[in-house]
């Protein structure tokens, strides 16, 4: 009988190895290279996705940068991109943006977004109303929204943006922006958000959750905080789908990499994390 177990354990031990060169040689079948473009929101998840897929699959390689949502889907177009991440459905027409036709349009995540303001700003909440004088420049002075007596610096977002599309949509109820001044500044990317934000005194922006830090203060809006919480229970009204963006329907390691964004796995584990929403959290 101990002979018979020992056989049995190194069959099964061979059977086990025998599956994991398998699995192995499964996965590293698949090869390629994907080039994604475009949102800056979208970033973090992008690259983590990224990194999580490249394991599984070693033979596919994935670069990664982000401009701006509008780069997305004309990288795309442009054949210069596999994947275009934009903060809205580019298969649509948007305020300033025409529509990209031959594209297809596939929801990513759920991203919610967030007024921010430098720490040294005494203020924990604004209404849509503050916001639209603010953003304007109408509102020019911290102490006519229940804060200090200080001149508020604007931090915008370049037009090509997704993050500013969705704010000027929702935050601001669809009311221009100021473009000039000398309290007023335009940034590129999220990145850039960030750090003009925790750097600069008395300074206001936008961005979404997966880029606010300690060092800086997320205002509620209305009285809501921007929390996934309130975003799915509908009461945060700031957020927007992410989408990548492809020519056409996807094929080999570009079809597979957007399964597994979309996959259960990814989107309640990495993305969660990450301050993003998972689609299916939102009915």
């Amino acid at each position: 009988m101990k002979w018979f177990k020992q056989i049995t354990i190194a069959a099964l031990i061979a059977v086990i190895g025998f599956s994991s060169v398998h699995v192995a040689d499964a996965a590293s079948k698949l090869s390629g290279k994907i080039v994604i473009n475009g949102s800056s929101a979208l970033l973090p998840l992008t690259l983590q996705a990224a990194n999580e897929f490249k394991k599984a699959n070693p033979k596919v390689k994935i670069s990664a940068s982000a401009a701006g949502s509008i780069t997305g889907p004309q990288a795309v177009r442009k054949g210069i991109a596999d994947i275009g991440a934009v903060d809205w459905d580019a298969t649509k027409d948007v305020p300033g943006f025409k529509k990209f036709d031959g594209q297809v349009a596939h929801k990513v995540a759920v991203i919610p977004f967030a007024t921010v303001v430098n720490k040294n700003v005494g203020v924990s909440n604004l209404t849509t109303k503050d916001l639209q004088g603010i953003f304007s420049g109408k509102i020019k002075n911290w102490k006519d929204v229940g804060g200090k007596d200080a001149e508020i610096i604007v931090v915008n977002r370049t037009f090509g943006s997704g993050t500013r599309v969705n704010f000027q949509d929702k935050a601001l109820a669809g009311e221009d922006f100021m473009t000039k001044g000398d309290n007023y500044k335009e940034v590129k990317t999220s990145g850039d958000m960030k750090t003009a934000i925790e750097t600069t005194p008395n300074a206001i922006g936008y961005m979404d959750l997966a880029y606010v830090t300690d060092k800086m203060s997320a205002l509620s809006v209305n009285g809501v905080a921007p929390t996934e919480a309130n975003v799915i229970n509908g009461k945060y009204k700031v957020w927007g789908y992410g989408y990548y963006m492809t020519k056409g329907q996807p094929t080999g390691a570009v079809k597979e990499f957007i399964a597994y964004v979309q996959s259960a796995k990814f989107q309640n584990g990495s993305l969660k994390k990450l301050k993003f929403i998972p689609i299916s959290a939102m009915k």
